[in-house]
């Protein structure tokens, strides 16, 4: 079963601001989607588990609403919508991840991606469950079975394949500011039997990332010239006019569609916008899907 989608991602908001923002959030995705027709195409609110990383982070992590209880105050607000989300493993041990992922499950979760250790760690540290293992483990608990896909990243064909191996059902990629991933599930495709579905994560780059550099930071790989060229589009973005940068982005999403529509992966369509919700992301997002939706397919 395939999620069929496009999700809309949602940071919780900082404990300090609590159920106010969070509404707040919400009302914002109903103006903004009736605004730019974007009302019934957006299907799934894709919401991280947040977790302290490097301290390096340009914007500086606070403590976060609970993926539940953010979900529980946005969901009433956004009707028809269904709830994704990603859940850190590696500091839980089995039964306490199994009671936390029946919860998420209760409360309506339809899909969980497995996160691992923060990059100030290293893969396997973390007393709990690691990622790869919760895949297996969890499989008749959770249908949709995430984990997040770095087509850039080395040795990732291998990773990749190893996390569908322990039943995988779907990757959710970094958020693409090249078609990288196109030559990367070619040779996926080439190479290995698995046709996980696959949530292509685009992004919008506001003016204020020349200033702020989160996504910059988000997407950083030190010494790896292909994260290096996305790092430079995005410096473009941020400092492109409106029109310009909804050409460009639009651009990007036509060929990343076009070059992996072909080669038997399920596609979903996963939308963030990294410094939060606005007109100008929305717009973005409206002319994307006006080339593709899922639901066209």
């Amino acid at each position: 079963m395939t999620l069929n989608t496009v999700a809309l991602e949602l940071v919780p908001p900082n404990s300090d601001d609590g159920r106010e923002r969070a509404l707040e959030d919400a009302r914002k995705v109903v103006q903004f989607s009736a605004e730019y027709g974007l009302e019934g195409r957006l299907r799934h609110v894709m919401i991280p588990g947040m977790i302290a990383e490097d301290d390096d982070r340009p914007v500086p992590m606070k403590p976060k609403l609970d993926v539940l209880d953010f979900w529980s105050i946005i969901s009433p607000e956004l009707p028809g919508f269904r709830g994704l989300c990603t859940q850190v493993t590696a500091f839980s041990d089995e039964a306490a991840l199994r009671g936390r992922l029946e919860e998420l499950c209760d409360a309506g979760m339809e899909g969980v991606v497995f996160v691992g250790v923060p990059r100030t760690m290293n893969d396997g540290e973390g007393s709990g469950v690691a990622p790869t293992d919760a895949l297996s483990i969890y499989r008749d608990l959770v249908r949709n079975r995430g984990v997040i896909l770095i087509p850039t990243r080395e040795g990732e064909h291998g990773r990749f394949k190893f996390k569908c191996d322990q039943g995988a059902t779907y990757g959710m990629t970094q958020l693409l500011y090249s078609d990288a991933i196109v030559g990367f599930l070619a040779e996926f495709a080439d190479n290995t039997e698995h046709r996980p579905e696959v949530l292509l994560s685009f992004g919008f780059v506001p003016k204020v990332e020349g200033r702020v550099g989160l996504i910059n930071w988000l997407i950083q790989d030190p010494g790896n010239a292909a994260v290096a060229e996305e790092q430079e589009f995005v410096k473009r973005l941020a400092a492109s006019e409106p029109a310009d940068k909804r050409r460009l982005m639009v651009d990007l999403y036509k060929r990343v569609v076009d070059g992996v529509a072909g080669l038997g992966f399920p596609l979903s369509i996963h939308f963030e916008a990294t410094y939060g919700v606005s007109g100008p992301a929305f717009q973005t997002f409206a002319e994307m899907l006006d080339y593709w939706s899922p639901r066209q397919d």
